[in-house]
């Protein structure tokens, strides 16, 4: 029974990232905005919104020390799970399909995007991660960071609003997928209204966000059934269940060519995460944002997130280019934080 509440889960959160990607793409195109405002901006807050609730219900809702761990260690998984996990999977994807693709394995991008993308999270989570080296008290200077934080994202999301657009042909889209329920609008209109294309993203939305509950869930249920060790489950098996969303999105627009939206998917999404979840641990668990013996696993992931980051993005910041290939790095780090994971199940230092 879990592994059909699995497939059928799965399948909900397929459908809502194709509904997604059509439909962000379209409400972009109605806004005017550029393609790094719709991939970075737009979509990576949409898709990080399953795992975002986690930290949010569980700190804010929860209201106890468990509940705030579980929290923090989700805020510091979702960084880390987009630079290497769904960075991996995007490659893999521009290799299998690049017979497909015009440009083969190269990936056509903005790199002024990107490279922004990459020096916001790096400030963003830098801070962020200093702050919890910071006495626990007073815990006011936890709330100064967190303002610090969320005053940097409205610079962020201001300077990709801001951004030139360039002129698209609503003919080079995809038709919107729920066309067809506006009984109002022209049969031969080309472009959709707005209202229309504002139903499909927040369709889609729910089916990402109530596809991805529902999946974790079964995760869980399925892990207990075959007595999988609770640590395992919590640093591996459930934050690659949240992220599903991001890596979906991001194989999809790679599929369809549109390289600058897959990666401001992964890119946009972890500049979001290193701002505003971090936000709520800083406001709202200041004293359980700290490093300490039982939190050094999932803060070593933030270090690794990192590492992960500058092998991808430094390379594309000198050569002015990015390869599909480049991005199979993200597995070599994410099998390092396995063995980091499977030590810690062990013993192994305890």
């Amino acid at each position: 029974m879990d592994l059909i509440v699995l497939a059928a889960s799965f399948g909900v959160i397929l459908l809502g990232a194709e509904l997604f990607t059509n439909g962000i793409e379209w409400f972009g195109h109605k806004l005017e905005l550029a393609e790094g405002a719709v991939g970075s901006v737009l979509a990576a807050v949409g898709t990080a919104l399953p795992e975002t609730m986690i930290p949010l219900i569980a700190i804010v809702f929860g209201r106890s020390d468990e509940a705030s761990h579980v929290g923090v260690g989700a805020i510091l998984g979702a960084p880390f799970m987009l630079s290497t996990l769904a960075m991996f999977v995007t490659g893999t994807a521009v290799l299998l399909l690049r017979r497909r693709r015009a440009t083969g394995e190269a990936m056509v991008v903005d790199t002024a995007v990107l490279g922004k993308d990459m020096t916001y999270f790096a400030v963003g989570y830098g801070l962020a991660l200093g702050a919890a080296f910071l006495p626990v008290d007073p815990p006011w200077t936890r709330w100064v960071v967190a303002a610090v934080l969320l005053g940097l994202y409205s610079f962020y999301v201001r300077a990709h609003l801001a951004a030139e657009v360039m002129e698209n042909d609503p003919a080079e889209l995809a038709p919107l997928r729920l066309h067809r329920l506006d009984r109002r609008a022209p049969p031969d209109l080309v472009s959709p209204r707005l209202r229309i294309v504002t139903v499909q993203v927040v369709v889609a939305l729910v089916a990402i966000v109530l596809g991805a509950d529902v999946f974790v869930g079964a995760i869980r249920d399925l892990a207990a059934s075959l007595g999988a060790d609770p640590t395992l489950l919590a640093l591996v098996i459930a934050p690659i269940a949240t992220e599903l969303p991001e890596k979906l999105n991001s194989v999809i627009w790679v599929r369809q060519g549109k390289d600058t939206l897959a990666m401001g998917n992964i890119t946009g999404a972890m500049v979001f995460q290193s701002v505003f979840p971090t936000s709520i641990a800083l406001l709202f668990a200041p004293a359980t944002w700290a490093v300490t013996a039982d939190s050094l696993l999932p803060f070593a992931s933030a270090g690794i997130t990192f590492l992960a980051a500058a092998a991808v993005f430094l390379p594309m910041a000198r050569r002015g280019r990015l390869p599909g290939r480049s991005l199979l790095v993200g597995g070599a780090f994410y099998a390092l934080y396995l063995v980091l994971v499977g030590a810690a199940v062990a013993g192994v230092g305890a």
